[in-house]
């Protein structure tokens, strides 16, 4: 996106798919009064709803709606802004559109496009913009949580407040280099930096800790359905989907593949794997579905061991790791008496036992997630950044000259201005916006 596209007044269609019981139109920029002045019959008092006929320029009338007017700088996107409330038929959006675009100056907004224009106009930092993404695409209530403490400039308190103690220790460290040769003012410096420094690699340091558990809040708890062949995974599958997601037959090595599906299990975001049944195999392609499950099982958070009580001497040996595995008995409508020291016992046929282990699931994933209010590195080019500024800070040595090790410090600030988009993220811009809905 250029600079001149920043000055154009755009417009979208902000509201839900038509039709609706009502559309809602914004339009931002130096122009958005004029176009009230224009369709509306004038400019309605700010922030406050006025009905109005909308009229096209040869005078037909679009529809009666009520309007608004949001003065800039102190609106969402930092510039004058304008919404139509219209009755939500397609006929009536289309033409107030055609409308304002035939106005000079005028053009529809791409995807991300007002909020991308909030950020160049400082109403919002880069982490806040990504929490509102998130926000927008969140399924389950913990990833709404999660994302909303974001979007309200937590993220960005924290790493502002981070860059501030920088500037107070390299500021330290400058007034350092005009008593340079007065040796107890140095080594009073360099003693106090040092602590400061150490605290500031801590808090970062605890702060990443959490990368696993923002992983589950964004892209899902992820359990892995493993088993010997027809240990009934597939028929689970089916059943906590509540819908025939896998095939499900008596021949064994049905399965071939990996076949997920996500759930919002108690608030949770699960992702759950159907995995290929678990044996030696000489067939080519069901070899290639074992190997995949054996990879599945060793990335997840939780595994579960179905096991037929019919075929124990046939359980498959679950290799994975440090990850929680639950040994699940199935097909318990076929048992009298089920063998012990299991964590559950199910049928999908009857749905006995799957209210159960449903949570189950779901505690076993709050345990790892944690509380979704906290804050947390919520992506990957956080972590990632962060990860630098702990790798620059363990460079970090009082003994060095203070010139040198001024500027690990403001490498360390860089990135963390990285993160808030105050430093160099222009080629992130149109990747980070694209994950906006039109009119957003």
């Amino acid at each position: 996106m250029t600079a001149s596209m920043l000055d154009d007044t755009i417009l979208a269609l902000s509201s839900g798919p038509l039709p609706a019981g009502v559309a809602v139109v914004r339009v931002s920029g130096p122009l958005a009064s004029e176009a009230l002045a224009a369709l509306a019959g004038g400019v309605p008092e700010p922030r406050r709803a006025s009905l109005r006929r909308l009229r096209a320029a040869d005078g037909a009338e679009i529809d009666r709606a009520l309007v608004l007017f949001f003065p800039g700088p102190n609106t969402a996107t930092g510039e004058d802004l304008a919404e139509f409330h219209l009755h939500g038929g397609r006929a009536v959006v289309a033409a107030l559109t055609a409308a304002l675009l035939e106005r000079p100056g005028f053009r529809l907004a791409e995807a991300g496009e007002f909020t991308r224009r909030s950020f160049a106009n400082g109403r919002i930092d880069l982490t806040e913009a990504e929490g509102l993404a998130d926000l927008l695409a969140a399924e389950t209530e913990g990833q709404r949580r999660q994302a909303l403490a974001q979007a309200g400039g937590a993220a960005r308190a924290l790493y502002e407040g981070w860059m501030r103690q920088l500037s107070r220790i390299r500021a330290l460290l400058e007034a350092s280099f005009d008593f340079s040769d007065e040796g107890d003012v140095s080594e009073d410096v360099s003693s106090g930096t040092a602590q400061a420094v150490g605290r500031l690699q801590g808090e970062i340091a605890a702060h990443l800790a959490g990368a696993h558990r923002a992983e589950i809040w964004r892209d899902g708890f992820r359990v892995a359905i493993a088993g010997a062949p027809n240990a009934g995974k597939s028929s689970l599958l089916n059943a906590l989907a509540a819908r025939e997601v896998a095939i499900v037959s008596a021949i064994p090595g049905t399965t071939r593949d990996v076949i997920e599906i996500r759930l919002d299990i108690e608030g949770m975001p699960v992702l759950l794997s159907d995995t290929a049944g678990l044996r030696e195999t000489a067939d080519e392609v069901e070899a290639i579905g074992v190997s995949r499950a054996r990879e599945r099982i060793g990335a997840a958070d939780l595994v579960l061991s179905l096991i037929d009580p019919g075929a124990l001497a046939e359980e498959p040996l679950i290799e994975a790791g440090d990850t929680p595995v639950l040994r699940i008995t199935t097909k318990s409508d076929l048992y009298s008496a089920l063998p012990a020291k299991f964590d559950a016992a199910l049928s999908a046929r009857t749905g006995a036992g799957l209210d159960a282990l449903t949570r189950l699931i779901g505690a076993r994933a709050r345990e790892a997630a944690g509380d979704p209010s906290d804050l947390l590195p919520a992506r990957t080019r956080h972590r990632d950044l962060l990860r630098q500024c702990l790798e620059l800070l363990d460079g970090y040595d009082p003994a060095l000259p203070p010139e040198l090790y001024a500027e690990t410090l403001r490498q360390v600030s860089d990135r963390l201005g990285t993160l808030t988009g105050r430093v160099g993220v222009e080629e992130l811009l149109g990747l980070i916006f694209s994950e906006f809905c039109i009119g957003k």
